[in-house]
């Protein structure tokens, strides 16, 4: 039986609210800078510069009280994905995703008190925040001092190496930014996980297993 509970503390959903207002300022001014016709940008080019740098300071502050916070809070438990049947668990869930939500069936790993993710959004969460995003940033800050990137890097300039690897985790993260707009979407309603992250209460299972 599902309920209502406090499932996310004012702290979580400012800094969530936070990192999703600097990650859209990321993405529209790093498309504006690298994708977009030099006649037809989406925002002016130095302004893009400024606003992008500034952006990416404020998210490295914001990661570095994450990674701290989760490890001397109770907040890392949510990250744990121990490996004893972690394939059959994925699996479980693609399949959910793919093809039983359709038809109605249960959640296999429904929100608990004691479990936030289920297992396939557990491994991309933390795909994104242990590798995605401080890829991004160590780039971002190499971008920002130039002077301190390694000349040369497996025969290839060091410089186009950190573009690369910005760029590229930019793609990613905001790929899973879509994803994780759509997944948001389904849940005890199409709109109870946005109204959870502004007021914090969400609809848990009362009685489930954690894995």
């Amino acid at each position: 039986m599902a309920k209502l509970s406090y499932h996310y503390p004012l702290i979580i959903r400012i800094w969530h609210g936070l990192n999703a207002l600097l990650i859209l300022l990321l993405i529209a001014t790093g498309i504006s800078m690298y994708y977009v016709d030099p006649d037809s940008r989406l925002i002016e080019f130095s302004l893009a510069v400024q606003m992008h740098n500034i952006s990416g300071i404020i998210l490295s502050f914001s990661y570095l009280i994450f990674f701290i916070g989760n490890i001397t809070t109770g907040n890392r438990k949510y990250y744990k994905m121990p490996l004893k049947g972690l394939g059959e668990r994925l699996l479980k869930q693609s399949r959910y995703y793919a093809i039983d939500m359709f038809k109605g069936k249960k959640k296999p790993y429904p929100i608990t008190e004691e479990r936030k993710f289920n297992p396939l959004q557990k491994l991309f969460y933390v795909i994104i925040m242990y590798i995605g995003v401080p890829l991004v940033i160590i780039s971002g800050w190499g971008l920002l001092f130039p002077e301190s990137i390694i000349k040369a890097m497996f025969g290839l300039g060091g410089v186009l190496i950190t573009v690369l690897v910005h760029v590229a985790m930019g793609f990613f993260i905001s790929l899973f930014l879509v994803i994780h707009i759509y997944v948001s979407t389904i849940g005890h309603t199409r709109s109870a996980n946005f109204k959870s992250i502004i007021n914090g209460y969400g609809w848990v299972e009362e009685t489930e297993e954690v894995s």
